[in-house]
């Protein structure tokens, strides 16, 4: 009897085909965030020849821009914002996002610390910096009661 169940049993132990990638949080990540299933064939943004990190803000921060216009905080912010975060994003050589760090972190606003994150995991590949190889880009969001922002290296100011 067990050499008939063997074969069944380990025919159990096969794959059933393929299966969704498991996604975790990246290392410092203080949220479970996971970027929103994007469109096929996403283009790779055009590369950064940025020759120090504080160059590379302005690209990263065009790039987040770019990708999120219709969240992006038309003119000057209000003078009290909802939630002020100050967020290291660590990028390999290709740009893929390794490790965030939270310098200043919205702690009163779990709904904007997952949504930020969610925004840089989703914004990956960020311009790769051929000058500089790996990246850390840090730069403070503000944010607006509406689910608006602006990035500091892009601000318009405030009111």
């Amino acid at each position: 009897m067990a050499a008939l169940l063997a074969p069944l049993w380990l025919a159990g132990c096969g794959s059933t085909g393929p299966t969704a990638p498991i996604t975790s949080p990246v290392p410092g990540q203080l949220s479970d965030a996971t970027p929103q299933p994007g469109p096929a064939g996403k283009p790779v943004p055009r590369a950064s020849a940025a020759g120090n990190p504080r160059d590379y803000r302005r690209d990263a921060a065009r790039h987040v821009y770019e990708a999120n216009r219709e969240r992006v905080y038309a003119g000057k912010l209000p003078p009290i914002l909802y939630a002020v975060g100050t967020l290291q994003v660590n990028l390999d050589t290709n740009g893929k996002v390794l490790s965030m760090h939270w310098m200043r972190a919205p702690k009163h606003a779990p709904e904007v610390i997952a949504e930020i994150e969610r925004t840089v995991l989703a914004a990956s590949p960020f311009p790769a910096a051929t000058q500089l190889g790996k990246v850390t880009w840090t730069d403070t969001w503000l944010w607006d009661k509406g689910g608006h922002f602006q990035l500091d290296t892009l601000t318009e100011g405030q009111l």
